[in-house]
């Protein structure tokens, strides 16, 4: 989590909102810089874990496409958009998997990092309650999409109300700064509040289904 933030939030605000100016690296290095810590980060993750994690993925495609369009020095409202339509194209597809075999709140919150899983799926079936658990699971799955979308709501307005200046001056790139770094305080810890209410309404009903306390669902590991 620090390296996390570390790398993908303070240096690059820092190097953003600091090292701005003519005096030092200038609007254009300094985004360059800054957003090769992600990157870097990115990839040295891709290539310890030895495999790919969409999410990083992702990530690393946004502040591509974030560097991209500040050097390019296109209006800002291409980066208020690209901002949006990350997390909006998230809940799109979480509510799309639901009709599927594979519905995606399995990956957020149902999955073997956090939860005992063949443990629970064996009291669902011996409760016979595996249909009910279905629909708790597609319940979540609604919610788990609503912080995408409020995600994307908040990143709109936040984009649109921070990046006034104009694209390739000092202050532009000390604004780019500054919403890197609210990001975290007004976009994820709201979508996080509701993302950590889908996770307890399930563990809710997966007690309630399967008879489990709370210690015999969690992954001890």
């Amino acid at each position: 989590m620090l390296a996390n933030l570390a790398f993908n939030i303070i240096i690059p605000t820092l190097i953003m909102t600091k090292l701005s100016s003519e005096d030092y690296l200038g609007p254009v290095y300094s985004i360059v810089v800054a957003l090769s810590f992600p990157i870097i980060y990115g990839a040295k993750d891709y290539l310890e874990n030895h495999k790919a994690n969409f999410f990083s993925a992702l990530g690393i495609l946004s502040v591509v496409l974030t560097g991209g369009i500040s050097l390019l020095q296109l209006d800002p409202q291409y980066i208020a958009i690209k901002e949006a339509a990350i997390p909006a194209c998230f809940g799109l597809a979480t509510l799309f998997s639901v009709r599927t075999k594979y519905p995606l709140v399995k990956t957020f919150l149902f999955n073997d990092q956090i939860l005992q899983i063949g443990k629970v799926k064996a009291a669902l079936e011996a409760n016979n309650t595996e249909t009910e658990f279905e629909h708790k699971l597609a319940n979540a799955s609604y919610m788990v999409a609503g912080s995408f979308f409020l995600s994307s709501v908040l990143n709109y307005i936040l984009a649109k109300v921070i990046l006034v200046s104009e694209p390739g001056t000092v202050e532009f790139t000390e604004e780019l700064g500054k919403m890197t770094a609210l990001s975290f305080p007004v976009i994820a810890l709201p979508s996080t509040i509701v993302l950590m209410a889908a996770l307890y309404y399930l563990l809710h009903h997966i007690q309630k289904l399967t008879h489990l306390k709370a210690e015999e669902i969690f992954n001890e590991t």
